[in-house]
């Protein structure tokens, strides 16, 4: 018995950590599949995604591939998410490297041009020593809404919702922000 509260004991935290981490990523998960028009479009758009980062050879080349880069401009980190828009949410995925910090659409938008529609990715690229703040935030009507609204010097806004992993897209784009320089 003294064997087993020992062992509780030890392995307490460990497990609490790993519940609390199990209990965002199942939150994180179900907001963004409700953020989309439908779960059945949001599960496809997801296995598609997952399909196209196979294909390509991983988020590092579709990075390459979608946005300029310098060749030793390296991929930190991808998110799966959405971006606010007047149109409504934008499913898509934000990418940060060591230079800028983007989003791509998933899916190509439709614009008028004319008589005709064309069809283009929705992109927002930000340099990173244009960036000025990150800012999360949460719904004060439905607290498992989460947002993360991200500022440029121009003082340009864009709200991104909906991600799969919402702290660590928190942690790592507020740490993207240059710190300014002391007077």
């Amino acid at each position: 018995m003294d064997r087993a509260k020992d062992v509780l004991r030890k392995k307490g935290p460990k497990v609490a950590e790993a519940a609390k981490k199990a209990e965002d990523l199942a939150r994180d998960t179900w907001q963004h599949f409700k953020t989309g028009p439908s779960i059945a479009d949001v599960a496809i758009g997801r296995i598609a995604q997952g399909t196209k980062v196979l294909a390509e050879g991983g988020r590092d080349k579709i990075f390459r591939h979608t946005f300029e880069t310098i060749p030793e401009e390296k991929l930190l980190k991808s998110y799966p998410c959405y971006l606010s828009t007047s149109a409504g949410p934008v499913m898509g995925v934000t990418y940060l490297s060591m230079a800028k910090l983007v989003f791509c659409s998933d899916d190509p938008m439709a614009c008028q041009a004319g008589e005709h529609t064309e069809y283009s990715y929705y992109r927002v690229v930000i340099q990173r020593h244009q960036l000025k703040a990150v800012v999360p935030s949460t719904s004060t009507v439905k607290p498992t809404e989460k947002y993360i609204q991200v500022i440029s010097i121009e003082n340009h806004e864009f709200w991104f919702m909906g991600f799969l992993h919402y702290e660590s897209a928190v942690k790592n784009l507020q740490g993207a922000v240059p710190t300014p320089a002391p007077p």
